[in-house]
């Protein structure tokens, strides 16, 4: 295993106590399921109370660094050019239901740019984490995106459309011009696990809009670090500035993004 610098143990300690809090909560909300407002008002709740551990362990440990939390809310540190980038619960209408698929992350970000990243996924207890230079590691092995090229044969995932999308029509439109060419398209409902899946060669790729750059600040260095490429759907731009993202391993994404683009 790789020897992580001591900000990325600054994280794991963080995000591990964070985790514990969540999964404490989480074995709480199916004793909510009788009222409708419960689950959401608890998961919420819980949310913000991961927020806080993760804020204060962390500055704990840097308290020069600044900190952006759920919402973009963001602390200001001593220092301008560091910050902490985390989602407390990444997947919660998942969390709410009691499915598995959720996670907490915390990304690094230096002058700019993700320099180191942590997800973990309490029910499943898998940490993801990757460093600039020193490649993504999953549960201590070293992980890298699919070989796949031919898209027949590779599976792509994105958030499945709901009616309270803004952008309904356009993600139909998608899967309509995407679906036929690819082997197959998946909704885990989380954006950091479709990243950290794709990082893992689980998903070949993964597309989206409408994203906010906390939940992606994580995933996008998994994938850079896993082998893979990560660009907005707009050329040239910075998915954490524009909110969309194309990701795909190496050799499939010129292809991926030509069908996402419709170019």
């Amino acid at each position: 295993m790789a020897q992580w610098s001591a900000n990325i143990n600054v994280m794991l300690k963080a995000i591990r106590v964070a985790g514990r809090a969540m999964m404490r909560d989480f074995k709480e909300v199916d004793k909510l399921q009788v009222s409708k407002k419960g689950p959401n008002d608890f998961a919420m709740r819980a949310d913000q109370r991961a927020e806080e551990i993760l804020q204060e362990t962390l500055f704990e440990a840097r308290p020069n660094y600044g900190f952006v939390g759920t919402g973009g809310r963001e602390t200001k540190g001593e220092d301008p050019t560091r910050r902490w980038i985390v989602c407390p619960l990444d997947g919660l209408d998942n969390f709410i239901h009691g499915l598995p698929h959720w996670s907490v992350s915390i990304a690094l970000e230096y002058k700019g740019e993700i320099v180191a990243s942590v997800l973990l996924t309490p029910v499943i207890e898998e940490i993801f984490l990757a460093e600039k230079g020193a490649g993504t590691w999953l549960n201590e092995q070293r992980i890298r995106v699919s070989g796949r090229t031919s898209l027949d044969q590779m599976v792509f995932a994105t958030e499945l459309p709901t009616g309270n999308r803004g952008d309904l029509p356009t993600h139909l439109q998608d899967l309509a011009r995407i679906s036929p060419s690819v082997g197959g398209i998946r909704g885990i409902g989380a954006v950091g696990l479709d990243l950290a899946y794709t990082a893992a060669g689980r998903y070949d790729g993964y597309w989206n809009r409408g994203l906010e750059y906390w939940e992606m600040a994580a995933g996008l260095l998994l994938i850079q670090e896993a082998g893979g490429l990560a660009e907005a759907i707009t050329l040239h731009k910075n998915p954490m500035e524009t909110g969309t993202i194309i990701a795909a391993n190496g050799e499939g994404h010129a292809k991926f993004s030509k069908l996402v683009r419709n170019s």
